[in-house]
């Protein structure tokens, strides 16, 4: 969000048509959940496993029959450092709670930025990415044993083998040359994932004027399995 809670626009929001629940912070951090199809009853705000991790990076809450976790993951450059150390800290914490949410057996998806690309596909021009922490190899696989929980990563599951990027850089005319990278997910539980109909991103958003580096994200789910 890059605001502070003080400055979210809830009320033109709400003139939108949408409830919202927030937890805004400074500079880069800070996440929020939107509904126009129900009230949201969050369940909690900041991922459980270190009490003294005062980012905002995670909230969570039960919209319309649905629990979504809404989560910024840490970016984690420069790496070796500390910066990459609490990444990884992170990610396993994600881990751990996410493990849980998927033995209650509801219905729940996990979306928001987590700063990984997956796999070689995920990336323009992998090689250059190496050293970087958003495709370090135990970050990519922090995220592998994640989807071997039974998240269904829904962009992949929709457009297996085919390039698809969420984000392009400000710099050297990333977006015109389609040099993105796919770092933005929604993951779905098993009792969700059967009801997913389609995973898209409106990557002609990126081109807009004074736009924002990330695309949206959006799927289509069914109202029953």
């Amino acid at each position: 969000m890059k605001s502070p809670d003080e400055r979210f626009p809830a009320q033109p929001i709400r003139e939108l048509g949408y409830d919202a629940i927030w937890q805004g912070q400074k500079s880069w951090n800070g996440v929020a959940i939107l509904s126009r199809v129900g009230e949201i009853h969050e369940t909690r705000r900041g991922l459980p496993g270190d009490p003294d991790d005062r980012h905002s990076r995670y909230i969570e809450a039960a919209v319309n029959g649905i629990l979504i976790g809404a989560l910024y993951l840490p970016n984690g450059n420069p790496r070796p450092g500390p910066k990459f150390d609490y990444k990884l800290r992170w990610f396993e914490r994600l881990i751990e709670h996410a493990r849980g949410l998927i033995e209650t057996g509801l219905p729940v998806m996990l979306a928001g930025d987590f700063n990984v690309m997956p796999t070689d596909l995920d990336v323009y021009k992998p090689e250059r990415w190496l050293d970087d922490a958003l495709f370090a190899p135990d970050v990519r696989a922090a995220y592998s044993r994640l989807l071997d929980q039974g998240w269904t990563d829904t962009l992949r599951s929709v457009h297996p083998g085919e390039t698809i990027y969420t984000f392009w850089d400000y710099f050297r005319n990333a977006y015109a040359r389609n040099a993105g990278l796919r770092i933005d997910h929604l993951l779905l539980s098993p009792a969700l994932s059967d009801r997913l109909l389609d995973a898209q991103v409106d990557h002609h958003v990126r081109g807009w004027e004074k736009t924002s580096d990330h695309a949206p994200v959006w799927i289509e789910l069914a109202d029953k399995a």
